[in-house]
């Protein structure tokens, strides 16, 4: 039996979202080793062939556009400025974010066995707030602490404010972590908390810095994750291949400059950017083509992973609804729904497949891509920084394509080229923020400084100019809502 706090943090404070000052407490539920699936789960690995995992990400941007430019969501913004661009699509987002809380009870109740796994950022889950979206709130509450409901969804941690992981100044990638996790106990309580054992980085971007990527997963595990999801073309074989078994769980190795060596478990989302592939519930159908595979000891269905925007696009916005409720229906006919090929949420399957014996050593290794390149010119049982630093700039001399920028299911944008503008400002509002704040950290009687709005309102402001829209739509309105953001942190600061 998990031992949970007695109190919950408010959701807001002083309008902002309650981010940070219960540090200590998020850290003693999220690590923890208890099962999450396996008490409740209603499949047996025996029954089955092959089985997939679908994720919906959603996300809207925090922006300095409200009245008197208050931050507000840009969910808001839309619902206030119907006529521009895309706008008038305001309300089907919304019913995008709430429509899974109809969803799995109808088909719950119609006795069919559906899974899904929700990924909501911090600034989406603050936006709903600031517009008084209870409904919202209410219908992703219902299937997420209501046990019924608990079997079929999943929660994925993510970064609070949106940020793509490999251009995130190194010391923020764990305040961005512990920030959702706090934000998402202050909405829907500890005990689910205590669930959220996986992690989607947003854009599915993936450092392959050496030292950048042993931070990330060093930050996931101290805040309790055990798996995350990884785009397929992100990472390589440990000989710099492509990977040849993507529909088995794999073990990611991150090496650091030191010579450290640290891994977490990845479940390998397939094939590039395309919110259709989920929209039409293509992993069900790729799924049913596939036969267990030998890990190990031990026979286990093959897993299709599979990650989508959950509401931009035409076909996730008007065609899933029906392609989700087919294939769980033809699963139900099918097998009933336990058999054959079956829908699973990430943990779900990792804690079956444990359970039958089957260890996470026996899973395939990968890196992220390009690493195999620095490793045959530097010693890994004897490196060091300058020399890792060296054959970095060797390479790029050598391959003009070689980058350590990471890589993500958009590898047609940077998040980096031709935003300087943003990124300058960007890593010296970081460095201003832990300038005042790290030292005051470390001094144990100073604790308590992360339940002062003073490091609240500076932690909003530094993690929100991170956010990836910022360096997305190219020059222009978007750059100057991080420049305003960036000048109201400094003031802060």
């Amino acid at each position: 039996m998990l031992d949970f706090p007695t109190t919950l943090p408010s959701e807001k404070i002083d309008d902002l979202p309650n981010i940070s000052g219960w540090e200590a407490e998020v850290t003693r539920v999220v690590n923890h080793d208890a099962p999450v699936f396996l008490p409740t789960t209603n499949l047996k690995l025996e029954n089955i062939n092959a089985v997939f995992a679908i994720a919906l990400h959603m996300h809207q941007p925090t922006i300095p556009a409200g009245h008197d430019g208050k931050l507000i969501n840009n969910l808001q913004y839309m619902f206030e400025h119907p006529q521009e661009g895309d706008n008038h699509n305001a309300a089907p987002f919304a019913y995008c974010y709430s429509r899974m809380g109809d969803f799995i009870p109808e088909l719950v109740n119609q006795g069919c066995n559906p899974r899904v796994m929700l990924d909501y950022s911090g600034n989406l889950l603050w936006g709903l707030s600031q517009m008084g979206r209870n409904d919202i709130i209410d219908n992703l509450k219902r299937i997420t602490c209501d046990r019924t409901y608990q079997p079929y969804v999943e929660w994925l941690g993510t970064m609070w404010g949106h940020a793509v992981i490999p251009s995130t100044p190194i010391p923020d990638i764990k305040l961005h972590i512990l920030a959702w996790q706090q934000h998402f106990a202050a909405i829907f309580g500890w005990e689910a908390l205590a669930r959220v054992k996986g992690f989607s980085p947003p854009e599915m971007h993936l450092p392959n810095h050496p030292d950048t990527l042993f931070a990330f997963i060093k930050a996931l595990k101290e805040c309790g994750y055990r798996w995350l999801l990884v785009q397929e073309h992100s990472v390589e074989t440990i000989d710099g291949h492509s990977l040849t078994h993507k529909h088995l769980p794999h073990r990611l190795v991150a090496r650091n400059s030191q010579g450290e060596t640290i891994s977490i478990t990845a479940l390998i989302k397939t094939q590039g950017s395309d919110t259709k592939l989920v929209a039409q519930m293509q992993p069900y159908y790729e799924a049913k083509t596939l036969s267990p595979q030998k890990l190990g000891n031990v026979s286990i269905p093959p897993i299709v992973s599979q990650i989508g925007d959950g509401e931009n696009g035409g076909v996730m916005m008007n065609e899933f609804p029906s392609a989700f409720k087919q294939a769980w229906g033809d699963m139900v006919n099918n097998g009933g729904g336990k058999s054959g090929t079956v829908g699973v949420c990430g943990t779900e399957y990792l804690e079956l497949i444990a359970d039958a014996g089957c260890k996470s050593e026996d899973f395939p290794e990968c890196q992220p891509v390009g690493q195999h390149q620095i490793w045959q010119r530097v010693n890994p049982e004897n490196c060091q920084t300058e020399a890792v630093e060296n054959a970095i700039q060797e390479l790029k001399q050598i391959n003009p394509h070689f980058h350590m920028d990471g890589a993500s299911w958009t590898n047609h944008i940077s998040w980096v080229k031709g935003y300087e503008n943003v990124l300058s400002p960007m890593y010296e509002l970081s460095s201003l923020f832990h300038q005042k704040f790290d030292n005051l950290l470390l001094n144990n009687s100073e604790k308590s400084i992360t339940k002062t709005s003073e490091y609240r309102q500076a932690l909003v402001h530094n993690l929100l100019l991170q956010t990836s829209c910022f360096r997305y739509w190219g020059q222009g309105m978007w750059t100057d809502y991080a420049r305003e953001i960036y000048q109201r942190g400094l003031k802060l600061l």
